[in-house]
């Protein structure tokens, strides 16, 4: 992504498929005033200036422009916070595995991961309103057929192109908005989108619970289509298009190496769930992803016009956001996943009954995010993000301790701590990707945050869902094998645990060992929780401590001054 957001401040964080976008802020609109503060830098608006790097082709309505990005971001974010509350109602009706449910999830971060620099790229060369319109009729195409899913296998394949539709639309929106809008009104424009992304997020988990409840697991991904329809007719009438005439070439190298070694090793943690660490398939995969790694870094190095340029890590400030956005979405946002299953599998809330309990996190999300918004212009931003992270893991930490006796009720401290800290880091976030660097290098900043973003949604599932599935196996064996005639179906209820089936094994059993296998099903799947519930707390806490120690308000200043 060579210059697809240049004109973008500190403000203009893209969506992620966490289920939260950085919302705009104070820096957005305030061209540079507020220089002694971290994260404030100078933000060309002027028409002269952003006609230099931007080439207009025709004339467009910009507040039709503004509705068209709105439906298209409102529509992602949904669907991203509305996944989520139905895999339990996914599970059990195309009959998924445990690793199939995290493929559901990682099929999308994967793709969004390594389409969003090249989508970019592709925007500056041959058009943004091109590739919006291009990627919104992806992402509204892929959605039905989502719907339409009759196994877990089309599913996939269908979520994986959703994150290419969703990839390009991600890269695009944001500059689509710069281009059309200057000034004042540009902050608007950036206010009215936040107040958007904060209500996909904030409805999300309940409207999920609704449509599945109500209708069918379907029309989570059917809801999407009438919005993409809306947004594809308003872009091919109203919006004007635009390009960088100084575009260079996609790394196509770079976006081969990248996509390889990130599957590989993704793949290798989710089949890690089935075999082991040592298998050799698993070694494997992780020897590929690791010599694949160390060759996109070599290529990246001598590219003329990286997707990656890994220069930017020689600033400490970019290198603590960059570790900022992975910590955030590895721990919090991939152990939301399986807060959800243990509320619907274990606990027996159904999808809406679910949606409305999660939204303990969404409210803590928002009524601090706000707060945080305002602040970021006065407060250090190493102060939001660093203490950020540290509620997140706080928060994590309050919800352990459950146990086969447990209420959804134990999980409510910690929802309301986490989604604090979740609040108080994304606002300023961005800051430190794009308030770091020219204006004109804002683009590829801004594009590896958000990369960054994804790889840790897709490792995080992995990994956790992994020490997840062999703390329930361990616990399930002990256990079922101390139980008289049961000795030889601890896989079976292991299994049963983890597929969300442990109503229907539990009814093929014999009337006096149903409780007993009751009570050590959910013991198991407490143990697991409790146990990547400590994992994830340690994830953000390391990323909040590098993000105080590495986030600086010298380097903000060193370019913007």
């Amino acid at each position: 992504m060579t210059d697809a957001h240049e004109d973008l401040s500190s403000a203009t964080g893209a969506p992620d498929a966490s289920g939260v976008a950085d919302r705009p802020h104070h820096h957005a609109r305030d061209g540079g005033h507020h220089g002694q503060h971290e994260g404030a830098q100078r933000v060309p608006t002027s028409d002269t200036g952003h006609q230099a790097q931007h080439e207009n082709t025709q004339r467009g309505n910009k507040w039709w422009t503004l509705v068209a990005v709105c439906l298209g971001t409102f529509m992602l974010l949904l669907d991203i916070t509305i996944v989520n509350v139905a895999l339990p109602d996914i599970q059990q009706a195309l009959h998924s595995s445990f690793s199939d449910l995290q493929w559901v999830v990682d099929a999308y971060a994967l793709t969004l991961a390594a389409f969003l620099l090249t989508a970019g790229s592709l925007a500056d060369m041959y058009g943004r309103r091109l590739m919006y319109l291009a990627g919104l009729v992806v992402f509204t195409a892929a959605s039905a057929l989502c719907g339409f899913a009759q196994t877990t296998l089309m599913l996939q394949l269908s979520r994986g192109l959703q994150g290419v539709g969703g990839a390009i639309m991600f890269a695009v929106s944001l500059a689509l908005l710069a281009d059309a809008f200057r000034g004042k009104e540009r902050g608007a424009a950036f206010g009215i989108w936040g107040a958007v992304t904060g209500l996909a997020v904030a409805i999300g988990p309940l409207a999920g619970g609704v449509l599945t409840t109500g209708l069918s697991w379907r029309w989570i991904f059917f809801v999407n289509v009438p919005f993409g329809v809306a947004a594809v007719i308003i872009a091919m009438l109203k919006v004007a298009e635009s390009r960088s005439p100084q575009a260079s070439g996609p790394d196509w190298p770079g976006f081969v190496l990248f996509t390889v070694a990130l599957s590989s090793l993704v793949y290798g943690l989710i089949e890690s769930n089935q075999k082991s660490f040592t298998d050799q398939l698993v070694l494997g995969c992780f020897a590929l992803a690791a010599v694949l790694l160390v060759a996109f870094v070599i290529a990246e190095m001598r590219m003329a016009h990286p997707m990656f340029d890994l220069k930017l890590f020689t600033l400490p400030t970019f290198t603590g956001g960059s570790v900022a956005a992975f910590g955030l979405s590895a721990s919090i946002f991939s152990v939301l996943l399986y807060l959800v299953l243990y509320l619907q599998d274990v606990l027996g809330f159904s999808a809406l009954a679910t949606g409305v309990r999660v939204m303990v996190l969404s409210g803590a999300i928002l009524v601090t995010a706000t707060v945080a918004g305002r602040l970021s212009s006065k407060v250090p931003v190493r102060l939001l993000i660093g203490p950020g992270l540290i509620l997140i893991g706080v928060g994590l930490l309050l919800m352990r301790g459950l146990n086969a006796g447990s209420g959804w009720t134990h999980l409510i401290p910690g929802m309301i701590v986490g989604g604090a800290g979740i609040g108080l880091v994304n606002p300023p976030l961005a800051s430190t990707a794009v308030g770091v660097v020219a204006p004109q290098r804002a683009g590829m900043a801004s594009g590896i945050n958000s990369t960054f973003r994804q790889v840790g949604i897709a490792t995080g599932i992995a990994l956790l869902g992994t020490l997840f599935s062999s703390q329930v196996k361990n616990v399930v064996q002990a256990k079922v094998a101390a139980v008289p005639g049961l000795s030889g179906k601890g896989p079976e209820v292991a299994s049963a645990v983890q597929s969300g089936k442990v109503g229907t094994l539990i009814g093929s059993l014999p009337a006096q060992a149903r409780q007993t296998v009751a009570t050590i099903t959910r013991t198991a799947f407490t143990t697991g929780l409790n146990h990547i519930l400590l994992v994830a707390a340690i994830i953000a806490f390391v990323a909040g401590v590098v993000s105080l120690v590495a986030i600086r308000g010298k380097d903000f200043a060193s370019q913007t001054g």
